[in-house]
């Protein structure tokens, strides 16, 4: 137990009360300490005895006092404090199960840790989880907790996870949410699985736990050509896509009568694939689901329509760009753009949707398009001065993409700048009036 301590904060509450590189940290007012979870939510108390094991294997203790949630200034080896929580199961839709070879290394490892779900929104299954573990979130109230759910039958469940525990740990997201604890939770769709009647009684199980449950969102699997010797999955077709909305719909109006809040979305995918308008900004709600693709349409055109009523005496530069992006979102993406033309004339953006020949036609998202499609597809057309992007094509640092090409890797092979756009109204105007996105 106990962690190694890799650096201390010059001028932190650590260094000025003596506690050095080296150490291990063993405790915090009698609690043993052995990850971040422990480590944040001990420290933030005003007074803190410490116990600490020297290189030697002397144990010592400081005694100090600071401000409440004022960093302690310690630093280990890895943000997490341990390793990684991968994921004990096999599902039938893995989508990790289908990268092609050549991808980032980070890509083909099996995220399922309930401390990245607090800190950074990650969906996590619970079935690594134990009733211990389950008794620390509650105890340190960690709220919300994202869920991939799938189903609520126990039986398909099991078989769609291949992991026997996949039953048992339905049963923690009520006991989260007895415990006040807010419960975020996706259903991966694949159909004639767990859609259809299972898809109802998911939505009635979830609903039966709000407020707890505080939404559901309803994705389509995504399916790679690379599913050789994986369980056989179709995609949505158009009237299939349509049958999911509806069923949803039918509960979030049930919801939204009885309860006063929809509750369940289909991801705007779905919409895409029924071939039918996405709803207004308002049918979302808090836009509780926007990291998992539900309501990123409405949201964008909320906010550039706020930006387009409040030009602030902005212009566009009158230079030739280009915009780039998923083929799913590019008839939305091209309306926006002559939205935004239609109040700065001097716009001048060619929308080129990227068809996902890396990782198949089947595959829409603009999050998943990769340098390698770009570049084919873009070489030799007149791009103008600069290509515009989506920030999500992109890992967390902003530096790479899927393929493990580096941003600068595509200038080069573009002959042009390359401008990140966020998934944000105030950024993706800026970008087409030419403006240095505030993010960078």
């Amino acid at each position: 137990m106990g962690v190694w301590i890799k650096q201390v904060e010059s001028g932190s509450p650590a260094q000025r009360h003596g506690i050095e590189a080296g150490e291990k940290l063993l405790e915090i007012n009698g609690h043993p300490i052995a990850d971040v979870l422990d480590y944040r939510f001990y420290m933030t108390e005003r007074r803190l005895r410490i116990l600490l094991q020297q290189a030697d294997g002397k144990e010592r203790m400081v005694r100090l006092r600071k401000d409440e949630y004022e960093d302690l200034g310690l630093e280990f080896e890895t943000y997490l404090m341990d390793r990684q929580h991968s994921c004990k199961n096999k599902c039938i839709f893995c989508f990790v199960d289908q990268m092609p070879p050549g991808m980032r290394e980070s890509l083909y490892f099996k995220d399922d840790d309930d401390r990245l779900s607090f800190f950074f929104g990650n969906y996590i299954t619970m079935t690594n989880l134990s009733r211990q573990e389950i008794d620390r979130i509650i105890k340190m109230r960690i709220s919300p907790i994202n869920i991939s759910v799938h189903t609520t039958d126990p039986q398909l469940r099991v078989q769609m996870m291949k992991n026997p525990k996949a039953a048992d740990s339905l049963e923690y997201i009520r006991l989260l949410c007895e415990a006040g604890i807010k419960v975020n939770t996706q259903l991966v769709l694949c159909p004639g699985i767990n859609d259809g009647p299972y898809l109802e009684k998911s939505l009635r199980d979830l609903g039966e736990m709000y407020p707890g449950v505080q939404s559901i969102a309803c994705v389509p699997v995504g399916l790679t050509r690379f599913r050789e010797g994986l369980y056989p999955l179709e995609g949505y077709t158009k009237e299939g896509a349509r049958q999911v909305i509806e069923t949803v719909n039918a509960f979030g109006d049930q919801y939204e009568r009885r309860l006063g809040s929809r509750l369940c979305y289909p991801a705007d995918e779905f919409y895409l694939k029924a071939q039918w308008p996405m709803p207004d900004a308002d049918y979302y709600g808090e836009f509780d689901q926007l990291e998992n693709g539900v309501g990123l349409f409405a949201s964008l055109e909320n906010e550039i329509d706020f930006e387009l009523q409040n030009p602030d005496g902005r212009r566009g530069s009158g230079k030739l760009c280009t915009l780039a992006t998923g083929t799913g979102a590019g008839p939305f993406i091209q309306q926006m753009v002559d939205k935004v033309a239609g109040v700065f004339p001097d716009v001048r953006v060619q929308v080129v949707p990227i068809v996902n020949r890396y990782f198949g036609e089947s595959i829409t998202v603009a999050g998943l398009v990769t340098a390698t499609d770009l570049v084919d597809q873009l070489r030799g057309k007149q791009l103008g001065d600069t290509l515009l992007i989506p920030a999500v094509m992109l890992r967390h640092e902003k530096d790479r993409f899927l393929d493990d090409q580096t941003v600068e890797e595509v200038e080069q092979a573009l002959g042009v700048t390359v401008r990140l756009v966020e998934n944000d109204g105030h950024d993706f105007v800026d970008a087409l009036l030419g403006e240095k996105s505030a993010y960078e």
